[in-house]
């Protein structure tokens, strides 16, 4: 009996083994593929009739489906837009960025911040210390990671851009730690 046992149990720790083995191969895979996809150009597409509703939210919500999101999105925006995740500190491609310009969500071009409220937080997130308009992003309780932080979404499409702190720079005291995948930056004319 004891022999039936032991055998049952290392064939289970060995299926184990392999199943680990397998899914940490493909973690791997999909991480390179985000890590790829984060430079690579978005998806172009049809956003609002309205352009002129692309600097301050106008109260029409785009909603689609998850399917629909992954079509238009690349695998990192969707990964940060629509399941909130969060890009690695100072690999975003607009952490360091100086240039004039303003910032809009990825997903669905909504105006949320501009580079004249942009700093350095030395967090390696673009940092800003208020959004372009308060009625483009929505403020929500997060406590996703066992603490209360208070998450940024975007008003239109609901897209998950990033987080708000109270250890920012005056006048407002708050600092905007925003995902650059969730950002797409347009410099000013």
């Amino acid at each position: 009996m004891k022999f039936k046992t032991g055998l049952a149990l290392a064939i289970i720790l060995f299926i184990t083994a392999i199943g680990f083995a397998l899914g940490c191969g493909q973690s791997s895979a999909s991480s390179q593929k985000e890590t790829t996809a984060v430079n690579a150009e978005p998806v172009k597409m049809e956003i609002a009739a309205d352009p002129s509703g692309d600097e301050v939210f106008n109260g029409v919500k785009i909603k689609r489906t998850d399917a629909e999101w992954k079509k238009l999105l690349t695998p990192a925006q969707y990964n940060i837009l629509r399941e909130e995740g969060t890009d690695y500190p100072f690999k975003s491609q607009y952490h360091d960025n100086h240039e004039d310009g303003d910032y809009y969500c990825a997903a669905c071009h909504l105006k949320v911040f501009s580079s004249a409220n942009k700093f350095d937080s030395g967090t390696g997130w673009p940092s800003f210390w208020q959004p372009v308009n308060a009625k483009n992003v929505v403020e929500r309780e997060d406590r996703s990671l066992g603490d209360v932080r208070t998450e940024v979404e975007c008003a239109r499409c609901g897209s998950h851009l990033g987080h708000v702190f109270d250890d920012g720079p005056k006048p407002t005291g708050l600092r905007y730690c925003i995902n650059g995948t969730a950002l797409k930056f347009e410099k000013a004319k």
